[in-house]
Formats: C-alpha cells, sequence, structure tokens
C-alpha cells in the first residue's frame, strides 16, 4: 500500500523538509461505501492541492513529503494514543482531550463541521491496522528526513502545510482590518527559533500576504514532535486561506489557482533559503 509520495532532490542544497499530511486524496471505494457522507463532503476536511503548492521544493534542493491516504481516514497530525472511544470499540475514555471529544482523534470520527464519517463504531484492530500500515511509515520517513538534514546541515527545518477553512479567519483578532492569509503555528515559540520563524514570515509577507502566528492554529502534533529549537530542530506549521486557491464547495481549484501557485513558488524559494549552509562546514 502507498501511503506517501516523497519527492527528493537530485541534490540537496537545504536543511529545510517540506511535508504536506492533509493532502492525501486517495479515497477506497469501501471506505467511501461504508461511510454515511458521499465522497465530495469527505473532501471537506482534506488540505486540498497544498502538496500541488509546494511542487516546487525538489526542484529547489529540498524534499518534499506528501500524503496519499487521506486525513479522513487517518490523520498523521495527531499523537498515536489519541483513540477516540465515541468511534473505536474497547477504548476507554482518558483524560479531557479536546481534539478527541470533537472527533479529531488519530482516526476521525468527523470531517469539518462536525459530520460524522460513520454509521456506528469501528474495531480497536481496524484502528491499529490503519496506524500501523499509514501513521508509522509516515512518521519513520519524517524522522529519517530530518535526521538526514542534522548529518548534512547541522540543522533541520520542518516546515509542515496545511490549508484552513476561509471561515476560521472570522476567529482570528484582526489588526486595522487586515485579514490574514497565513497563519504560522510554532506552539508560541517552543517548536523553533524566533530568527526561522520570521524568516518565514518575511518569506511570505515580500509576496504580498498578510501573516498572522498562533491563532487560531498554534501548531499540532508535527511541531510538537520534531520542533526541539535547542538541538537545531525547528517545527514551523502554516496555514493558508482555501479561497486563495480553492473553491471550497467543489475542492477544486479556483481562478487564482495558478496564480497562487506561482508565488508560492516564490515563497518556496525564500524558505529554502532560510536552510542552506555550508556542507563542509556542517561537517566537521
Amino acid at each position: 500500500m502507498r501511503v506517501y509520495d516523497l519527492k527528493m532532490p537530485v541534490i540537496r542544497t537545504t536543511s529545510v523538509v517540506f511535508a504536506s499530511p492533509h493532502s492525501g486524496r486517495a479515497y477506497a471505494r469501501d471506505f467511501v461505501r461504508r461511510s454515511i457522507l458521499d465522497e465530495q463532503t469527505l473532501r471537506s476536511s482534506e488540505d486540498a492541492h497544498v502538496d500541488k503548492l509546494f511542487a516546487s521544493a525538489p526542484d529547489q534542493g529540498a524534499p518534499l513529503l506528501a500524503a496519499v491516504l487521506p486525513r479522513a481516514w487517518i490523520d498523521v497530525n495527531r499523537s498515536v494514543d489519541e483513540l477516540d472511544p465515541a468511534l473505536i470499540e474497547g477504548v476507554r475514555a482518558r483524560a479531557r482531550n479536546p481534539r478527541v471529544a470533537s472527533g479529531l482523534g488519530v482516526v476521525p470520527r468527523v470531517v469539518a463541521n462536525g459530520r460524522a464519517i460513520y454509521r456506528g463504531k469501528i474495531s480497536l484492530r481496524e484502528a491499529m491496522t490503519r496506524i500501523d500500515e499509514v501513521w508509522h511509515p509516515w512518521h519513520e520517513t519524517v524522522s529519517v528526513l530530518m535526521d538526514e538534514s542534522m548529518g548534512l546541515f547541522g540543522e533541520a527545518i520542518l516546515v509542515d502545510c496545511h490549508s484552513m477553512p476561509h471561515e476560521a479567519i472570522d476567529t482570528i483578532p484582526h489588526q486595522q482590518g487586515s485579514r490574514p492569509d497565513i497563519v504560522l503555528g510554532d506552539r508560541f515559540g517552543t517548536a523553533a527559533a524566533c530568527d526561522v520563524v520570521d524568516q518565514v514570515e518575511a518569506a511570505f509577507a515580500a509576496a504580498g500576504l498578510n501573516v498572522a502566528r498562533n491563532a487560531p492554529f498554534a501548531g499540532a502534533f508535527a511541531t510538537q514532535r520534531y520542533g526541539h529549537p535547542s538541538r537545531g530542530r525547528h517545527a514551523v506549521q502554516i496555514e493558508i486561506d482555501r479561497s486563495l486557491y480553492l473553491d471550497e464547495r467543489t475542492v477544486r481549484p479556483n481562478g487564482n489557482y495558478r496564480t497562487f501557485r506561482k508565488l508560492i513558488d516564490g515563497v518556496v524559494a525564500e524558505i529554502v533559503g532560510i536552510g542552506r549552509k555550508d556542507m563542509s562546514v556542517a561537517a566537521e
């Protein structure tokens, strides 16, 4: 089973690693058949086409890891122990976890707007099979890519790429009437060094995009797991307003898609530059 696509550069020139964990769009017929939702509705929780927005990364010297299977099937940006007792048979309720309580555990119970995926529960065995087949291979690959960056450049920068519903922006306090196009999450400074986040923000701002930090998205499991700036490991979550490139109702690129993708190509080039180091120095 192919659970991710990994595109590597011919020559790796940067410590930056790009990942798109929620852009998977391979909906198995059996999954759609079992769901009480149609495929179009299942796609509402997908970060549609985000992997394509960042597709230039390998040409610019950075790896790009993208999910193949959808977030509605399994969410690799959750902890492996975030199992939902309301969905999975035999799982006991633990200390309250707001993500699990809302149905957004490692095996999701709902898609966007709280719409239930299933009529009943699934077995613990099925949940664990999804974790074994998808979650573990994904994180093993991220870990290898980060370790390789450490070995080559003496640091590693994970850029975790996502998109957010346009309506989510209404929850963000706006300064001087400007609505953010991009939200960067660094878990309030604990997942990445300030200068790294400043440079990522500057890359988007130079492209004419309004940027906010940590509200309403401060970074989820990936930033927590891979962001350890004191060890030279940084993780920054990027959330892009979907309305900038996507028709959210049809989950198809809108009329601005090509222009926006070209703009993101330039942003990727700037972010890649953050992680360019002298490899000979790093090897000493």
